[in-house]
């Protein structure tokens, strides 16, 4: 038979593991050198390319890459990793022009740009 301080722990348990699932959800910034309107401008793209080809990753880079150089000029570049893959980049990049972050806590976004 459980007491009330069983079933209050295990309330407080589920209401943790529900807070972590939605935390995940929503996109998590690492690192942002970018001014506020061109951050979320770049977090806008970078997620709805994500959604349009969640299982692409190629595709999501190349479409983030794209409209990121109609939108804010040209010479960018994008990398998405799928959690669970290593990877390291060490690059070059106009001040001001890089974002690091992560998605559906799956999913890592690198893209800068570089002339």
């Amino acid at each position: 038979m459980e007491t009330t301080a069983d079933l209050n722990r295990r309330v407080d348990e589920l209401d943790m593991a529900a807070s972590r699932k939605a935390i995940h959800y929503y996109p998590l910034i690492r690192h942002a050198d970018l001014c506020e309107e061109t951050k979320h401008e770049c977090v806008e793209i970078i997620v709805a390319s994500c959604e349009k080809f969640p299982s692409n990753h190629e595709a999501a880079a190349k479409q983030i890459k794209e409209t990121l150089d109609k939108r804010c000029g040209p010479s960018w570049h994008c990398v998405v990793v799928l959690k669970g893959e290593t990877f390291a980049l060490e690059i070059s990049y106009e001040t001001k022009n890089i974002i690091y972050m992560f998605l559906n806590s799956n999913l890592g976004v690198c893209a800068w740009k570089c002339s």
